[in-house]
């Protein structure tokens, strides 16, 4: 048979076809050894999983901090329409100023003689006389039982009454209080007073402002408690409770630029009559959440009273 072939038509010619092997895939030998993955150091296989439990634990203090626990640590239970009262006072510049820690229910006449009976004195207004009284006072280390505080703000408007225990002869030092009267009352239908009660430890420029003002002591949960030892002690309360109120602050700073700290309660007291003065007291428990708090930041009170003032 002649290579060119014909076709059937017998008129043309069909070259032969080009026959090519057919290409397979190699086989792997059986007796090479397998390829690995590069390995992952040592070094960075703890640094991922390090991460992870940092990411992890990030993720649960935010929850915890943020969410559960404020949760946890809000109550109102005694005095239920203080939960959308304000938690703060405000400058005259419109920054937050003291945090408020106290409260008393009881007419003005009552609040009067409670405070009054229990060695506090009433501040002064402030005028330009006062004023000029007060820097003597400071300058000349003279006492001033009644001197003057600055107005802070709630509501929209300066405190309604004020209060003051002098420490030693300057008026650069002192217990002070102040009071706004509130639109809630208590169970017995008597207006409650929200107060901020703090120490001025000295007088000096605001760090906020550059103005003089008095800097304050950094623990107002002692002024708190100190203020409601001297009417219990007197015998003008006949009931004391907490309620939530700025929360609990370890690195808060008021309106002069001081710091402070506070377990975040606000204390309640209610007033005595005038005829039913030490006759009668109790003092209503906190929630569990709200004392297992307590013990916590009691544990930690001391490493807060080490640190500076400032």
């Amino acid at each position: 048979m002649s290579d060119n072939q014909t076709s059937d038509a017998g008129d043309a010619t069909v070259p032969p076809a080009n026959s090519q092997p057919i290409e397979t895939p190699a086989r792997p030998d059986p007796g090479a050894p397998e390829s690995s993955p590069a390995k992952v150091p040592r070094w960075r296989r703890y640094l991922i999983r390090g991460l992870k439990i940092l990411a992890f634990v990030v993720i649960f203090w935010l929850l915890s901090a943020y969410v559960l626990l404020p949760a946890l640590w809000r109550h109102y239970e005694h005095q239920p329409g203080l939960e959308n009262a304000p938690k703060t006072t405000l400058t005259s510049q419109g920054i937050p100023g003291d945090p408020l820690n106290v409260g008393l229910i009881g007419a003005e006449k009552e609040l009067l003689h409670a405070m009054l009976g229990s060695g506090w004195d009433p501040a002064d207004p402030v005028t330009l006389r006062t004023s000029l009284r007060i820097a003597g006072s400071v300058l000349r280390d003279r006492p001033y039982p009644d001197a003057p505080v600055s107005n802070l703000f709630l509501f929209g408007r300066k405190q309604d009454l004020a209060f003051e225990q002098p420490v030693g002869n300057s008026a650069s030092h002192r217990h002070h209080v102040r009071f706004w009267k509130t639109k809630e009352v208590g169970r017995d239908g008597a207006p409650l007073w929200l107060g901020s009660a703090t120490y001025d430890r000295s007088v000096g420029l605001s760090h906020l402002t550059g103005q003089i003002t008095h800097h304050i002591g950094p623990d107002i949960d002692a002024e708190r408690g100190g203020l409601m030892a001297d009417l219990r002690k007197a015998g003008w309360l006949t009931e004391l409770f907490q309620v939530t109120g700025v929360g609990a602050t370890l690195l808060g700073r008021n309106g002069g630029g001081d710091r402070y700290y506070t377990d975040g309660e606000l204390t309640v007291g209610v007033l005595a009559a005038e005829g039913d003065k030490n006759t009668k007291f109790a003092r209503l428990e906190n929630p569990v959440a709200i004392q297992i708090k307590q013990q916590l930041w009691s544990a930690m009170r001391p490493l807060l009273q080490s640190l500076p003032a400032q």
